[in-house]
């Protein structure tokens, strides 16, 4: 006979306020046989996820790696790069309108596109304030680790 599984509520509670803590969207808890996955809900942060007519070109991203932005310096401005191989998105949605335009002044923070990521709308933002000089980065089309996405003045 299969053992019964119990729910402590006050570990649920703890892993939620964990996720909370620390931003994840996803923990799972294995002791024994017994596993938790809690999952947090859609909150206004939470990105409306659409697919391409083409599948995005993914590859796991070390947890050291994730939500990072590469940033090089030029002569023209500084270039934001992909963080991770993924699928871009300029807007929140297909037609919306676009987080950014080229002339726009952004601040630290500000959301400039979407890296969808096995199948995680992964949000770059600004690391700093800027006006855009450029926007490198195609909506809907795949993206190479380390590739420009935009750059700032």
């Amino acid at each position: 006979m299969p053992e019964k599984f119990v729910v402590d509520s006050e570990s649920v509670r703890g892993l939620a306020k964990l996720l909370e803590e620390t931003g994840l969207t996803e923990i799972e808890y294995q002791m024994g046989t017994q596993r938790i996955r809690v999952v947090r809900g859609t909150t206004s942060e939470s990105y409306t996820h659409y697919h391409p007519s083409t599948p995005p070109h993914s590859s796991p991203i070390p947890p050291s790696q994730q939500g990072e932005t590469s940033v090089l310096s030029v002569s023209q401005g500084e270039t934001i790069t992909s963080p991770m191989v993924g699928t871009v998105y300029l807007a929140m949605e297909p037609g919306g309108v676009p987080f950014i335009k080229v002339g726009d002044l952004v601040k630290k923070g500000d959301t400039l596109l979407i890296v969808e990521a096995m199948k995680v709308m992964n949000p770059i933002r600004a690391a700093r304030e800027g006006k855009v000089l450029e926007i490198c980065a195609q909506d809907t089309k795949p993206v190479e680790f380390g590739e420009a996405l935009v750059i700032l003045e």
